[in-house]
């Protein structure tokens, strides 16, 4: 028998919690695995304020598990129209040209809300509403592949990255995806469409890949990465989205996407950074982002790379499949299908 629905109070919105009994995370039962341990999770770290800032007025997408992790995945772009109100919608153009109402996060009500519909992780835009058309961010993915790990994204963020931004004039700051890779965002001045920020990313990865020591790659191509950091350029892609700061994952014991600062870097473990232990995480030391939400850096010195790695004859990279074909894309097939490819000479 389901569990009575109850109702929070969230910064004097009432939010209705249903099934609050109901197994969300099976390894952790009934101690720490609940859908009301999740729920009050969101509600913690919302009113913190941390989760807020990392949502407030970002069209968002929600990644939703209504009978816990083992059960069906919804994912969800579109707002429902029957919502409370003070559920906000955005407006946003997806790439194929059709257009959408997206959940614009306005404050933790919100957030609670979408978690009692079994949001476990939340997909922002990189952009805020009413502007969706310019980023505020450059996200940098740095995908862990086969035979390497999140101790090998720390090494390409710390010892590459980190100073190769610090060189160009910006700053970035990173978090735990909650899984094996590390995102790093730039705040940017939304003065650049989706493609000139793509193509800043393109840039400032292939510079990462040149300064790497073989040990991280722009392949697209899963093929011809081999055992290196990937970094995912196409997270700057229009409709692309990356966790939220602060938000839960679909991983067995409830790992969080958790901002760190840089110092903490070297010695942070995603398995440390939990819906048990964040909330006190984040009131000891506070939130390492807080100070991103208040700058915002030009990305001049990054299309000027793009610009000289295309006079040297490097080209643009593939999209993601579902999008139309490109301006100056190149062929997107595989390199082991390419028949018009050259292939190597054999003695």
């Amino acid at each position: 028998m389901a569990s009575p629905a109850v109702e929070l109070d969230v910064d004097g919105i009432a939010v209705r919690l249903s099934s609050p009994d109901k197994i969300y995370y099976p390894q952790l039962g009934v101690d720490g695995g609940t859908k009301r341990h999740l729920v009050e999770y969101y509600r913690t770290v919302a009113l913190q304020g941390a989760a807020v800032a990392a949502l407030k007025d970002r069209p968002t997408h929600l990644q939703r598990f209504p009978d816990g992790i083992e059960g069906e995945e919804v994912y969800q772009k579109r707002l429902p129209a029957k919502r409370p109100e003070h559920v906000e919608s955005c407006e946003v153009t997806f790439p194929s040209g059709r257009k959408a109402d997206v959940l614009r996060v306005q404050n933790a009500a919100n957030i609670v809300w979408a978690a009692n519909l079994g949001t476990i992780t939340f997909h922002p835009w990189a952009v805020r509403c009413p502007d969706t058309d310019h980023p505020d961010e450059l996200r940098i993915d740095l995908d862990p592949q086969p035979g390497t790990g999140f101790a090998e994204a720390v090494a390409i963020a710390d010892e590459v990255l980190r100073p190769l931004l610090s060189e160009l004039g910006l700053e970035g700051f990173p978090k735990t995806s909650g899984g094996r890779g590390l995102h790093v965002y730039i705040p940017l001045a939304p003065r650049w469409d989706f493609i000139e920020v793509r193509h800043a990313g393109i840039a400032l990865a292939r510079e990462v890949e040149r300064r790497s020591g073989d040990r991280a790659t722009t392949a697209w191509w899963k093929e011809e990465r081999g055992e290196r950091i990937f970094i995912d350029f196409n997270q700057n892609a229009r409709d692309r989205t990356i966790a939220a700061a602060y938000s839960a994952r679909k991983t067995p014991i409830a790992t969080v996407s958790t901002p760190v600062t840089w110092d903490e870097l070297r010695d942070v473990h995603p398995d440390d950074c939990t819906i048990a232990t964040v909330p006190n995480l984040l009131a000891d030391r506070g939130d390492p982002m807080a100070a991103m939400h208040e700058k915002a850096f030009e990305l001049d010195v990054l299309l000027e790379m793009f610009e000289k790695d295309i006079a040297a004859g490097l080209g643009d990279l593939p999209y993601p499949p579902n999008y139309p074909k490109m301006p100056g894309e190149p062929k997107r097939v595989q390199p082991s299908r390419d028949r018009d490819r050259k292939q190597p000479e054999t003695e």
